[in-house]
């Protein structure tokens, strides 16, 4: 039994170490919201950098990225934006806790991810507003865009961790398909 706990003690360590980020992450998002929301008046731009290519403007929004499902009726809005998004994150952690195939730097990808996602879900469920947007960036036609959609700490946690991770299940995929090849099986 003691061998049990003490194989266990640094998966656990594993575990809950990025939950920290998480914590961080949703703290430095709720934080930066208030201070925009107290200091710029809603639907302003509060302070321009760089000659406008970067603006902290105070804006909400009530759907999803690129403000998808803004026009909803409300309660559907909320049940939509709020419920779903909460079981995702509830199948997030569970697979986190269950699975042990996650490499670290998946891990601290996912804990960002509940980080974000938490964040976002805060404002969802006591701003009925909407969720605060305020990082406005100018991408001179990227896209169709002259600026892109207004965003957040937790908004790009959520992104730059989903990139992260795309790229390191490519990044292992194809060592494994190079090591199959190496090994001489290129059946499974």
């Amino acid at each position: 039994m003691e061998k049990t706990e003490e194989t266990n003690k640094p998966f656990q360590k594993e575990l809950f170490f990025p939950l920290i980020l998480s914590a961080v992450i949703i703290i430095v998002d709720q934080i930066t919201k208030y201070l925009v929301v107290v200091s710029i008046p809603a639907w302003s731009v509060g302070y321009e950098f760089f000659g406008g290519a970067l603006r902290i403007i105070h804006v909400y929004n009530p759907g999803v990225a690129f403000s998808i499902g803004s026009g909803m009726p409300s309660l559907f809005r909320s049940l939509v934006f709020g419920i779903i998004p909460a079981a995702v994150i509830v199948i997030i952690l569970t697979i986190y806790f269950k699975s042990r195939e996650f490499t670290t730097l998946q891990r601290w990808c996912l804990a960002a991810i509940i980080g974000g996602g938490v964040g976002n879900l805060i404002d969802r469920f006591f701003r009925p507003e909407g969720v605060v947007d305020f990082i406005d960036v100018a991408v001179y036609g990227f896209l169709g865009y002259e600026r892109w959609p207004t965003f957040n700490v937790a908004d790009s946690a959520i992104v730059v961790s989903i990139t992260i991770m795309i790229i390191s299940f490519i990044k292992t995929f194809v060592t494994e398909i190079k090591q199959k090849k190496k090994n001489g099986s290129g059946e499974d």
